[in-house]
């Protein structure tokens, strides 16, 4: 079985919007080497742990790796990949001097690799996510783990985005809530919610891969009496109302649906929307503002923005 990996080298604000654009595109796996990781200074705050190798990321900058099955349609659809990773400048998302290229890859190679990046994290003094193959133990009976295989869905609490909002549900989840999770990825967000305490938590996704992976992840952590996942376009058809919506995706996917998150909040229910680059934190807020919602508070982790707003009574 042939591979091709595209690898991109582009700078830390646009992760996210080309990572969401390769997934798109039908990425197989994606890994990301940002060479801020090596001279950041990492707060200890948590006992994060940290086993950074220099010869595993590039000077500056970062490399985005995405893989796709090497087919006469993929091949064909490289130039258009391409033009849109590129067109991103049209929204206002810096690209740096960005390269795109084409490498031929085996199986074994990209199924693993990125496994060696993917450490125990702990978000909160209380929140660790731990890959389901690493062993860890906790540092007191109090400490609460998540245990998580991403695959090749978004969401294994290293990303700014992804701990922006387990500590904001950490704040804010209270026993007997019902929570939805729009865009869900690997489920960490629903696991955190149930272990939180909520009632119930619906985790929506539309990439059937993500499903596959969040169901597999609930299922780990045993909180499939608590959390329903089902295949979803954002908030379309979901009848049932919330006290509290979460949302890590895009700023430009927030921005489509602030309306209907109003419309499924209960009253004095909270929406928690992550994955916003901090330029575009204040076209967010506006949206949420004209839907209705009331922004009450703003976290920011490097670039990345974290947006709570409230439904009035």
């Amino acid at each position: 079985m042939k591979w091709s990996e595209i690898e991109i080298h582009s700078i830390n604000e646009a992760v996210e919007p080309i990572t969401y654009a390769l997934n798109d595109s039908g990425a197989s796996g994606v890994s990301i080497e940002d060479s801020a990781d090596l001279t950041r200074e990492h707060e200890d705050r948590f006992g994060e742990i940290y086993d950074l190798q220099v010869a595993d990321y590039p000077a500056e900058g970062v490399i985005i790796k995405a893989y796709f099955l090497t087919t006469d349609d993929f091949l064909e659809m490289v130039p258009a990949i391409e033009a849109r990773i590129r067109g991103l400048v049209e929204f206002d998302i810096p690209l740096g001097d960005l390269t795109f290229q084409v490498n031929e890859v085996n199986d074994e190679e990209w199924a693993t690799a990125w496994k060696k990046y993917y450490h125990p994290v702990k978000i909160t003094d209380r929140i660790t996510v731990v890959p389901t193959w690493e062993d860890y133990t906790p540092e007191n009976e109090n400490e609460m783990i998540i245990e998580l295989d991403p695959g090749m869905a978004f969401g294994t609490g290293t990303h700014p985005t992804t701990q922006l909002c387990v500590q904001a549900l950490e704040k804010i989840v209270k026993p007997g809530d019902e929570v939805i999770d729009v865009g869900t990825g690997s489920g960490v967000l629903s696991i955190a919610s149930a272990k939180l305490g909520a009632k119930s938590v619906l985790a929506t996704d539309l990439d059937e891969v993500a499903v596959r992976a969040a169901r597999e992840n609930i299922a780990q952590n045993h909180c499939e009496d608590i959390v329903t996942i089902q295949q979803n376009d954002l908030l379309k058809g979901i009848n049932q109302k919330a006290d509290i919506v979460v949302a890590n995706i895009l700023a430009e996917v927030i921005l489509m649906f602030p309306k209907d998150v109003y419309a499924t909040l209960k009253p004095n229910g909270i929406f928690i929307a992550s994955g916003i680059i901090e330029p575009k934190r204040e076209v967010v807020k506006e949206a949420l503002i004209e839907a209705g919602l009331t922004v009450y508070h703003v976290e920011q982790i490097t670039d990345w923005v974290a947006i709570y707003a409230k439904r009035g009574e």
